[in-house]
């Protein structure tokens, strides 16, 4: 399969060219969008939603408001980093990789002082001051914990939250509101109250394996691997139990056998988040993005992968915005790597509807 066929299919699987109808099914498709920049998951999930009667765009308060109701949570979910996911999902997802991301962190615990007691503690002062529906942001909550005597200086709190959400105690669920522009932060939350409709798949692995193709193929078995932080012999048993549900259209690639109809009005370029999903979750991403602009995308030495303009499913360029307060309607700023790629009409338009999607 060429490059440009790679790029169209994915994007038609990443539903980049055919919309989801709502936030919350495009959250379904996509199953864990990374999301460590809170409005970069936001938008992701925007972008990949069709406008709804009378052309109203998606708006970052429609995506808060899914998480207000209990339909979408942000977690731990896989290599240690924070995705959106359907609240239905995350226990069946955590039951593969949970176990594997707290061993990968396990120095990290040791060097911080978090063994079983110390979580176990942390855990029962959480859950007394969350039972019953109660909920505190990440500040608040550490406060709670240093009232109990429990250190969260430096990195150790963080520590603290990430391992409680990965053992499925704590779950980032309602929106904090914020009158003078988007909101950057979560309540943190019981998750067995919050969740209170767990998905149970037959064969999670297989589930697991099905759910990434649907969302990110053509893709293969070391794509999955990467993607979900599993070992490549787990990610090849789950590729096989999976095997009658997928189409392998070349040697090792795979696409769903029902897969969402292509949108005659999605826009040839468009301006996606950092931490994108499309370019982030492949083992080898030069499809795309050229190995030349590999360096500017990221990620770089501070681990963080820059927010990138696609033309036809390819990088040209990134581009920067702000959410400080104040600040999140100022225009977003272009850089393009290939300036003939995209006419200004159609750059300025992708970074239109992120504006508008901020401000909404």
């Amino acid at each position: 399969m060429d490059a440009a066929r790679m790029r169209a299919e994915r994007l038609r699987s990443h539903r980049l060219t055919a919309p989801a109808p709502t936030i919350v099914e495009a959250a379904r498709h996509m199953l864990a969008t990374q999301a460590q920049e809170f409005w970069g998951g936001r938008w992701a999930l925007a972008a990949r939603t069709r406008a709804g009667r009378g052309g109203a765009e998606p708006t970052v308060r429609d995506v808060d408001a899914a998480f207000d109701r209990g339909e979408l949570v942000r977690s731990w979910t896989m290599r240690g980093t924070i995705h959106v996911i359907p609240a239905e999902d995350l226990a069946w997802v955590l039951s593969l990789t949970a176990a594997r991301q707290l061993r990968q962190a396990a120095t990290t615990h040791r060097r911080e002082g978090i063994d079983d007691a110390a979580t176990a503690r942390a855990e029962r002062i959480a859950r007394a001051a969350l039972t019953g529906e109660n909920r505190l942001t990440r500040r608040e909550l550490f406060e709670v914990l240093e009232r109990s005597g429990v250190d969260t200086s430096k990195q150790r709190g963080y520590h603290l939250l990430t391992r409680l959400s990965m053992n499925l105690v704590l779950v980032q669920g309602p929106v904090v509101p914020r009158e003078d522009g988007p909101t950057r932060e979560q309540h943190f939350v019981l998750a067995e109250e919050w969740i209170t409709d767990a998905a149970t798949p037959a064969d999670p692995a297989a589930e697991l394996f099905t759910r990434f193709i649907a969302s990110h193929g053509p893709a293969g078995v070391r794509d999955f691997a990467w993607w979900s932080g599993l070992p490549l012999g787990e990610a090849r048993r789950a590729a096989e139990a999976a095997s009658a549900r997928l189409l392998e259209v070349s040697e090792g690639l795979y696409v769903a056998v029902d897969r969402p109809r292509r949108s005659a009005s999605a826009p040839v370029v468009a301006a996606l988040p950092s931490f994108e999903e499309y370019y982030i979750s492949y083992a080898d991403r030069s499809v795309a993005c050229a190995p030349a602009f590999a360096d500017r995308v990221g990620p770089g030495k501070n681990g963080m992968v820059r927010a990138v303009i696609l033309a036809r499913g390819e990088v040209i360029g990134v581009w920067t915005r702000s959410v400080a307060v104040g600040r999140h309607a100022d225009d977003p700023v272009p850089e393009l790597f290939v300036e003939d790629a995209a006419t200004d009409a159609e750059v300025v338009a992708a970074l239109d509807r992120y504006r508008r999607f901020i401000t909404g």
